[in-house]
């Protein structure tokens, strides 16, 4: 169970790292305060876009525009103005009436008026500035309605960004005392007539309740607040919307009774300016709206939107807007942290998928956040926006960074545009396979397992480290792809996952530049006194299937097919310095050769016999040649015998035959034996004679590559494998060049 566990975490650690790091990361921002100004306008925007609400005919709102001061000449307004007002309102029989109008200071004529207004109107709520800010200190309210106690706050808390979000049921002085807000005192005086009256909620007596709705305290954390001002008792204001949303009429107009007689009947009356002179103006969730002029919002609005909210939430069950504790914000955010990481993983190969699917969840994220505004809930929608959006990031730059590192590992054995390939197109690492036509280079060291005996495993990794780099670079120059290192052999396809018109012709170039290169590798060898290496390369050309092969464990990209063997079996025939194609690939390559030699083989396996080319040079676009070497044997003044075997593949037939060595090259010899043996055989012979020279008695093996046609009882043999223990044929071969015996003709 232990053991499942940490491979499920290992196998997803991309998703942890990427779902740990976004949520930490924007739990940090949050946290310092850095998204609550776009919260806010995510909020602003929440409000523009709702559905428009009803007018609310439960309040009328009197204002005092420019037009009316300019009326009336004056500002503020006389007492006996304010008065004729009040007493024409009073007429009506509103349930309540709100003066959002500073009157601590008498303003004549009309004082005493006023005074017999305020103490016989039961219902007139005033108003007073509680808290200093930095606009005003507070104000006093009238002292008659102070005593009368129809006194309430005005006071407007607004954000760091000067926008009004929030409104006030009870303020707290320093000394202890509380006063009703302004809007909460005239909401209370409607409610009353409907038998509804202010207490304390059971569950919370902290808490407001009126009928069967409770009030919620605002607190700092909530929503998109970050440490924000929490002191009195605050909500969250759930705007109904501008001054357009409630009935409304001009001062002018109730002083030219001009206004339906039962207008106000019964209702809550709020007189209060409009006029942008008077700066009674206050940014607002809809300040800002699209295509149109920023415009602030009078404060006698505002605290009707709050009466409104007070009344809606008490009768018409209107929800407040609330907020999540901040653990289930956190786990909020911690979700889509999650959603962002796992669709990027699943989607991983593809940038464009994860761009859409982040995009899709985006939307259904801002969706999903209005929807729950709709029903008065707000929800953090920056934070887990940032955490899908950079969980994405993680997981991208993680797949991006494991890409690199794949492709720096894979891009040793196979060509970069392969590995891109295969990054970019995941359905082709899926196991099973397709038909097509390929063509197969298989390499090979000659007398490599002689090499391993003789040095110890360090120098033989460094030998093939050597070679193996440098073939590599040139496999990758032409584009093919490294199937397999197999030891000392090296197999290639061209045409496998990339299928190109110029597949063979590549194949042969690339054989020819590997040839090539051995020039440079065995350079080094000697340099750091390692041996001189020979390789031979078969190509062949044909329809396999080519895909991955496995299991869904492990499996690997491979060809599989006949025309695989046969390339390898082509290899088989050839010995050091030599690159042997197939009639499939010398007709598909239709390219300009040289041709050095041709032969017909019968390989195993194959039903009919096979044309192979010894190709020495290809012309084109390509222009490399292999140097022509003609090589000098010369004739032995006195024969070497031996005894040898003869090679069925990799194993050993058993049987001794006696022969004798009559001639020597640097890379070969003439041998004389009275059994036949056939064209491209491999033998492994010991020297019987020559003690002088070979102080023990080293195992060589060759190649028979011609057969005389006057005297077929000699053969001539190209050694494949000559340790260093066997120079002696060599210095032999030294000897005699310098005692100048005339050259043995090879054809007879």
């Amino acid at each position: 169970m232990r053991q499942k566990l940490t491979k499920k975490i290992w196998q997803w650690r991309g998703i942890l790292i990427a779902i740990a790091n976004a949520t930490f990361l924007v739990t940090l921002l949050r946290f310092t305060g850095l998204l609550q100004f776009i919260e806010f306008t995510a909020l602003d925007q929440f409000f523009l876009l709702r559905p428009q609400e009803p007018v609310d005919s439960r309040i009328v709102i009197v204002e005092i525009n420019e037009t009316d001061i300019e009326k009336q000449q004056q500002w503020p307004i006389s007492d006996a103005v304010l008065a004729q007002v009040l007493t024409k309102i009073k007429l009506q029989k509103p349930r309540a009436i709100g003066l959002d109008i500073y009157r601590n200071l008498q303003v004549n004529p009309g004082h005493e008026e006023l005074i017999k207004i305020f103490s016989s109107t039961p219902n007139l709520i005033g108003i007073e500035k509680v808290f200093k800010n930095e606009d005003n200190s507070p104000i006093k309210p009238p002292l008659i309605l102070k005593k009368k106690l129809q006194v309430g706050g005005n006071d407007l808390p607004r954000d760091d960004d000067g926008k009004v979000r929030r409104g006030l049921l009870y303020l707290y002085s320093e000394n202890g005392d509380f006063l009703e807000s302004l809007s909460l005192k005239l909401a209370l005086l409607y409610l009353k007539a409907e038998g509804i009256t202010e207490e304390a909620a059971k569950n919370n007596p902290d808490y407001l309740q009126l009928g069967k709705s409770i009030f919620p305290r605002f607190i700092g954390n909530d929503g998109g607040y970050i440490r924000a001002i929490d002191g009195s008792y605050q909500i969250i204001l759930n705007y109904r919307g501008n001054i357009e949303k409630f009935s409304h009429v001009s001062l002018t107009e109730i002083l030219e009774n001009r206004i339906s007689p039962d207008l106000m009947r019964g209702k809550v009356v709020l007189i209060g300016s409009s006029a942008g002179s008077l700066k009674d103006l206050f940014y607002t969730p809809y300040t800002n709206k699209i295509f149109a002029s920023p415009q602030r919002m009078p404060g006698v609005v505002i605290h009707a939107n709050l009466i409104s909210q007070i009344l809606s939430t008490a009768l018409d069950n209107r929800p407040l807007i609330r907020s999540w504790s901040e653990p289930w914000e956190y786990i909020w955010i911690f979700v889509w942290s999650t959603i962002g990481a796992t669709l990027s993983w699943r989607l991983r190969h593809s940038n464009q998928l994860v761009t859409v699917g982040v995009i899709f969840m985006g939307i259904i994220l801002i969706g999903g956040c209005f929807l729950l505004f709709l029903f008065g809930w707000w929800i953090p929608l920056v934070p887990p926006f940032l955490t899908l959006g950079g969980s994405a990031i993680f997981i991208t730059q993680y797949v991006a960074g494991s890409a690199a590192n794949m492709q720096k590992t894979f891009g040793r054995y196979l060509e970069e545009e392969v590995v891109n390939s295969l990054l970019e197109n995941p359905a082709g690492l899926k196991l099973g396979g397709e038909r097509r036509k390929v063509t197969i280079l298989v390499s090979d060291l000659r007398g490599f397992s002689a090499i391993s005996e003789e040095f110890s495993p360090e120098d033989v990794v460094k030998i093939l480290n050597l070679y193996l780099e440098s073939m590599t670079d040139i496999i990758h120059h032409y584009k093919g792809t490294i199937n397999d290192f197999m030891g000392d052999g090296i197999l290639v396809m061209f045409g496998a996952p990339i299928s190109r018109e110029d597949d063979s012709q590549r194949a042969i170039a690339c054989a020819m530049a590997m040839q090539l290169a051995m020039k440079q590798v065995n350079e080094k060898n000697q340099e750091i006194n390692l041996p001189i290496l020979e390789m031979g390369i078969g190509i062949n050309t044909g329809e396999v299937v080519a895909g991955n092969i496995g299991s869904q464990k492990r499996a690997e990209y491979t060809v599989i097919g006949s025309h695989v063997n046969l390339a390898a079996r082509i290899e088989s025939y050839t010995v050091g310095g030599q690159i042997f194609i197939s009639e499939h690939t010398y007709q598909d390559a239709n390219i300009d050769l040289r041709i050095d030699s041709e032969l017909q083989v019968e390989a195993k396996g194959i039903k009919h016999p096979i044309n192979l080319y010894e190709v020495g040079g290809i012309g084109g676009k390509y222009q490399l040649f292999l140097p022509t070497e003609v090589e000098s044997m010369v004739s032995l003044s006195e024969e070497l015998l031996i005894e040898y075997m003869i090679l069925q593949g990799k194993h050993i037939d058993g049987e001794l035959f006696p022969g004798a060595l009559v001639g020597l090259s640097e890379h070969g010899a003439k041998l004389y034996s009275q059994y036949p043996l056939e064209r491209l055989s491999n033998i492994k012979f010991k020297l019987l004679t020559d003690t002088d020279i070979c102080d023990e008695e080293p195992d060589i093996y060759a190649k028979v590559v011609r057969i005389p046609t006057v005297d077929q009882k000699y053969f001539l043999i190209r050694f494949t494998s000559l340790s260093q223990k066997a120079n002696c044929l060599q210095q032999r071969f030294a000897i005699a060049r310098l005692n100048t015996i005339p050259d043995i003709n090879l054809y007879q």
